[in-house]
């Protein structure tokens, strides 16, 4: 169970944030709204969440995901592929926040990158996608990190998503949404998999927390195989942030 949430509020220079879709640009109060009942939606799950203030010199902060891996023994900073977003990993709030809650940070050093976007935590072990902004080092040194703490990781190998975690979302008790390249993935084999349709693929990307499921508007096939598995569901409008290649699981912290 999760007790605590990190996010970032989006600055009001997300437009410019890095993208790879061809949507248009964000709408700066639209993403403050959504980002708003994105974090209504993590309170209603019953953890505590922590704001962090927008950065305007990093349009894609609100992404605390990918600069910060949080387990249950330690926090691990990243070092992100994107060089534009390399400093938001030392930014010293979010230094701040997670030094509340962890005695262990660690950090990932060069040459190695890596996002936690391409991280998929199931229990104590930790799926690696390598990807364009993860390489085999920085999953290498993110497995021997985990391992010092009795953790343990493996590296997944990719051609299409831009992170793991595009295509992968697990539910716990064994159910994993899969979509695109990660349907036949010889990694997760073992896993109950709810396979999702192109058409709707961006919705894979969706947060358990605390037995709630939540679930980006607007992709009501993945919604309800997600019911049929009997998870509470919270739906949360999340069009702004896929403008800039961001979904539900980028905008938050969860540990």
């Amino acid at each position: 169970m999760f007790k605590n949430v990190i996010v970032r509020v989006p600055s009001n220079t997300i437009s410019e944030g890095l993208t790879s879709a061809n949507e248009g640009k964000p709408v700066y109060s639209k993403a403050l709204m959504q980002h708003e009942n994105y974090v209504s939606a993590l309170t209603k799950t019953g953890v505590n969440v922590t704001v962090l203030e927008p950065k305007d010199e990093f349009p894609d902060a609100c992404f605390v995901e990918d600069v910060a891996l949080c387990t249950s023994k330690c926090a691990i900073i990243t070092r992100p592929g994107a060089k534009s977003r390399r400093e938001e990993a030392a930014l010293p709030d979010m230094l701040e926040a997670l030094n509340k809650f962890y005695e262990h940070i660690e950090y990932i050093k060069e040459p190695g990158t890596i996002e936690a976007g391409d991280i998929m935590m199931v229990g104590d072990h930790f799926y690696i996608g390598l990807s364009e902004r993860t390489n085999q080092a920085g999953a290498d040194q993110m497995i021997q990190i985990l391992e010092s703490y009795g953790l343990s990781g493996q590296a997944v190998e990719m051609k299409e998503m831009l992170h793991l975690k595009t295509g992968l979302a697990y539910l716990e008790n064994n159910n994993l949404l899969v979509a695109g390249e990660f349907k036949t993935a010889p990694e997760f084999e073992e896993f109950n998999k709810i396979e999702i349709d192109m058409d709707e693929a961006y919705g894979a990307n969706c947060i358990w927390v605390n037995d709630y499921v939540i679930v980006p508007e607007g992709y009501p096939k993945v919604q309800a195989k997600i019911e049929a598995l009997g998870y509470k569901v919270l739906v949360v409008d999340t069009s702004e942030f896929r403008k800039i290649d961001g979904g539900l699981s980028c905008l938050s912290l969860r540990f």
